[in-house]
């Protein structure tokens, strides 16, 4: 990874920050993502759960989605 890139565990089921461990130890269930990057890739995240959504769910809700560039 170059510059200011991170790795980040979530929980799939919450969208929440969890630890290394909780991702090796239930990977079926968590995510790692590479932010701060300012990468190409967009995301959409609902902004009451912080869960991904599909690009259609934030068209049609952009008041209470979030995209992100990862």
């Amino acid at each position: 990874m170059a510059g200011n890139e991170n790795e980040v565990d979530r929980s799939a089921r919450s969208g929440r920050f969890v630890k290394e461990s909780t991702t090796e130890r239930d990977p079926r269930h968590t995510t790692t993502e590479q932010v701060g990057g300012g990468g190409d890739q967009e995301v959409h995240r609902s902004a009451s759960t912080g869960r991904f959504v599909t690009e259609t769910t934030a068209e049609l809700h952009p008041s209470t989605t979030e995209t992100q560039h990862v």
